[in-house]
């Protein structure tokens, strides 16, 4: 699969190294040009190109960013990407670590409703409670006992198929979260963020969240 990268941090950096070692064909952009990115591109044979590049002809792509970064892409940037491809979402909302205010968060708008609205193209939200770490070395076989699970949240059903068989492919379980307006169930603070459970537990986890965010993940 043809696979553009936004964001080459812990989560986008991981990703990068576990889907071109898994066959993908990547492109990975970050802010600050392709050149910064050589010895990523030197490990793992993706191409490091600018954030347009990345999104041109990808089958899938994903969005791992800083929340305050995504007003920062270029507002042309999914104009031309076709709506039957695949964005995922991986970003959180840190509002006293890292991004400040965002009012409409704040308000109570899902997060990744909040960038899908930025974006201009419909997203799924997954891989935004795993340790990146976890991505390089908690995989499993399909069945294996201890398999981590993680939600996938979004309305695009092809999509969100699609993104539930490549985590599958890296080696987790996937559980459907159910629409992106429901996304706010693995955000920060609730039960399924950085458990580390099985499909049964993320279940019971998203059904356990609290709508209200908790006082630490507030400004």
């Amino acid at each position: 699969m043809r696979i553009g990268i936004i964001g080459a941090g812990n989560i986008g950096g991981n990703l990068t190294k576990r889907l071109s070692a898994l066959g993908h064909v990547v492109k990975v952009a970050n802010s600050r040009g392709p050149e910064t990115l050589s010895q990523l591109a030197g490990e793992t044979g993706a191409l490091a190109c600018s954030p347009s590049e990345a999104v041109s002809d990808a089958e899938l792509i994903i969005v791992t960013i800083p929340q305050k970064r995504i007003p920062d892409l270029p507002p042309t940037l999914f104009q031309n990407v076709p709506k039957a491809v695949a964005v995922i979402d991986t970003g959180n909302y840190y509002p006293k670590e890292r991004d400040g205010l965002i009012a409409e968060i704040e308000d109570g708008e899902p997060e990744s409703v909040w960038v899908e609205r930025h974006l201009g193209h419909s997203v799924i939200k997954a891989f935004n409670g795993i340790y990146s770490q976890h991505l390089l070395d908690r995989h499993l076989p399909a069945g294996t006992p201890g398999r981590i699970a993680l939600p996938v949240a979004g309305d695009d059903q092809a999509a969100k198929k699609m993104v539930i068989g490549l985590i599958d492919e890296l080696g987790f379980d996937a559980v459907d979260a159910g629409p992106l307006a429901e996304s706010w169930r693995q955000q920060p603070g609730t039960p399924v963020y950085g458990a580390d459970l099985g499909i049964e537990g993320v279940t019971e986890a998203l059904s356990q969240a609290p709508r209200e965010r908790p006082e630490h993940f507030r400004n």
